[in-house]
């Protein structure tokens, strides 16, 4: 079989390895052991013997592992919300697609249980790791996008780096132990024929095999409850001799990118040493260069090379597009180094304290239940028979009084600081931790009102907001690695689809080619090459939130008239939330039919009383008319009455007077008659 001749690159990852990995054998076995007291394993061999050789029992009264699930639990409870917050004003167009991809990415990478296994370790060990790439097979050959949780103690960092998030580190290795079936399924083309006699790469390999057995150091404390750990089960794979130690090796290197001016229209673009070479190449940019229409300016930007050995063989090298490692640390308590203390370590004597006070409580409650017995030398013949016959309580025993009385001694009661100190103790862990009792739901702790009971959760809430910030800082590193990488991957059309918590649906399908009308030429939507954006987190947006609380802040604001139903019914556990808006519109809809018709009949009421109150009117009106009418002929038949009355009176007053005037005549003839005679 051909020998592999050694790369100086492989050779170079081997030692790095074996170096980093020398300067961490502390941390290794201290984050061994406090993984082993995670999972209950809290004595070691000397610890549990001296408490046997006491007659106490090795018992374990875990504390601490529900304060640790219940911060998990805290500061997992929902996934975190990315921004895209555009460098530029002329790219904030494009900040909610990005925000779409970042949540895209999140969701096809399973992150909610990834962000909890790294919390997990985080929690645990003192260190996280996120692990961004591209998965070259998925979406059936174009590719994806993903991150993934890493086991700390797969990950190697120079012990010179000081930056929390390991930004100064010069290299960081990431080591995997693989199968032969695992190898070639990661790599398939390594079975390729490369000679003559039709070797393969992975068939040379195997003379050259680099399992390393101190990946998985060996801890202090031994699984008394059935747990098994790392170290525990690789010394039951059998086949450990067939498998391969693959190092991705990430340096940060710098790269020549071109900022280039086209002084025609003003417009700058970057571009990298291969696009500017094609450039270059055209007659028509040289044209342009040489009548200072173009110009351009080579910078060194950092970037990220990756180097994949196993062995002493080369895989692949790649300069990836990003400035921030794509494995992402998640510290814990940081020492200034690269290996940070874990919440577990900080608690691990109080939770052993509490532990040996229950195996005292225990052993003395023991003692207590069995009356002891203490009895003169000589005074009984046979102690075995004794102590058989003592274990019956009908049993009749006998004994020489000469010898003197039997005594049966009290035992000592223990002193009631110790209760006292065991719960002093099982503060001192929930302080640490940043979780207290109201937090884990104990009613005893509640207040009697809402108010205050939301008020003392926000202030108990503040340890773990502060672990929460640091948190972020690391997501926040995760996002930009993810942001970058997208950029340079997806250069293809290609939709992304995102279902929000309110079953709302994001989509925007981006680099869409369409005919531009307006110019008659083709251009792009949503180009997401263009452009710089900074990714943050929201803060605390992975907190649980009271429900409750959140509901009647949304309920007030929603009756002020401040939102609408529909950003209000988002904070309601409701699952058809849009089949109750359509329901609800329509109601609202017959509502309003109701009120419209209410109204109409409001206004023919109104308008049937005013033609009441008309038709009144007018009967009122024609009635004065009649009377007056009736009036006007009362007065004309009064007064013609009047005039006929009057013509009578006239006519017998002349008759009387004509009556009068003839017997005034004839009394004056009568008279002159009797003058004369």
């Amino acid at each position: 079989m051909a020998n592999i001749q050694k790369d100086p690159r492989a050779e170079e990852a081997q030692q790095l390895y074996r170096r980093y990995l020398d300067a961490r054998q502390d941390w290794d076995t201290y984050a061994r052991e406090d993984m082993d007291f995670y999972l209950g394993n809290h004595f070691n061999e000397t610890e549990a013997d001296e408490l046997q050789e006491r007659n106490q029992s090795n018992l374990t009264i875990d504390r601490m592992y529900s304060a640790i699930e219940q911060m998990k639990a805290q500061i997992t409870a929902k996934p975190p919300h990315f921004t895209a917050i555009a460098r530029e004003d002329s790219d904030t167009k494009l900040s909610i697609v990005w925000q779409t991809i970042l949540d895209y990415i999140w969701d096809i990478s399973d992150g909610n249980e990834t962000f909890k296994q790294v919390i997990h370790d985080y929690a645990i060990t003192g260190l996280g790791y996120f692990y961004a790439y591209i998965d070259r097979e998925a979406d059936y050959g174009r590719g994806e996008v993903k991150f993934s949780y890493v086991d700390p103690f797969r990950v190697v960092v120079d012990p010179n780096a000081r930056n929390k998030y390991l930004d100064d580190a010069s290299n960081i290795i990431l080591s995997t132990i693989m199968s032969r079936e695992q190898l070639i399924n990661y790599y398939p083309e390594i079975q390729n024929p490369i000679d003559d006699d039709g070797n393969s790469l992975i068939d040379m390999l195997e003379t050259n095999n680099t399992t390393d057995d101190e990946t998985y150091p060996n801890a202090q404390n031994r699984s008394y409850v059935g747990a098994f750990t790392p170290d525990v089960t690789k010394d039951y794979d059998y086949e450990g001799s067939n498998k391969y130690l693959l190092l991705e090796k990430f340096t940060k290197v710098k790269v020549p990118f071109f900022r280039i001016l086209d002084k025609t229209t003003g417009q700058e673009k970057i571009v990298d040493q291969e696009q500017m070479e094609i450039l270059l190449a055209d007659p028509r940019i040289q044209q342009m260069i040489d009548n200072q229409m173009f110009d351009y300016v080579q910078v060194l930007q950092n970037r990220i090379k990756l180097c994949c050995s196993v062995g002493q063989v080369v895989l692949f090298e790649t300069i990836l597009n990003t400035d921030t490692y794509p494995v992402v640390p998640v510290p814990n308590i940081w020492t200034n180094t690269p290996y940070p203390m874990s919440d577990v370590r900080k608690c691990r004597d109080m939770q052993k304290y509490i532990n040996k006070m229950m195996s005292l409580l225990m052993s003395h409650a023991q003692s207590s239940a069995g009356l002891k017995l203490l009895i003169p030398t000589g005074s009984v013949q046979d102690i075995e028979q004794l102590e058989r016959d003592w274990a019956n309580p009908n049993a009749t025993i006998e004994y020489d009084p000469s010898y003197g009385e039997p005594h049966f001694p009290a035992p000592q009661p223990l002193s009631s600081s110790i209760y006292s100190l065991m719960q002093q103790a099982e503060r001192y862990i929930d302080l640490n931790m940043g979780i207290f009792e109201l937090s884990q739901g104990n009613p005893d702790a509640a207040p009697r009102t809402a108010s205050a009971t939301m008020q003392i959760e926000d202030f108990g809430a503040r340890r773990v907001k502060s672990k929460l910030r640091d948190v972020e800082g690391s997501l926040k590193r995760l996002g930009m690695v993810i942001y970058n990488l997208a950029k340079s991957h997806y250069t293809f059309q290609k939709t992304f689809s995102v279902v929000q918590p309110n079953n709302d649906l994001n989509e925007f399908t981006v680099n869409r080619l369409y005919d531009d009308k307006s110019s008659g030429i083709q251009a792009m939507k949503n180009d997401i090459s263009i452009g710089q954006y900074d990714i943050k987190v929201i803060g605390n947006s992975t907190l649980p939130s009271n429900r409750y609380g959140e509901l009647s802040v949304y309920m007030d604001a929603y009756r002020m008239g401040l939102i609408d139903r529909t950003e209000a019914l988002k904070k309601t556990e409701i699952f058809d939330k849009q089949g109750v808006l359509e329901r609800t519109g329509e109601i609202a809809q017959l509502q309003s039919q109701l009120e419209q018709a209410q109204k109409a009949i409001k206004d023919l009421s109104g308008d049937l009383q005013t033609a009441r109150r008309e038709t009144v009117h007018t009967r009122q009106q024609i009635e004065v008319e009649k009377a007056k009418s009736r009036i006007a002929d009362s007065e004309m038949r009064s007064k013609s009455a009047s005039k006929d009355a009057l013509g009578k009176l006239s006519n017998a007053v002349k008759l009387q007077q004509e009556k009068i005037r003839i017997e005034e005549s004839n009394r004056v003839n009568s008279q002159k008659t009797l003058q004369e005679e």
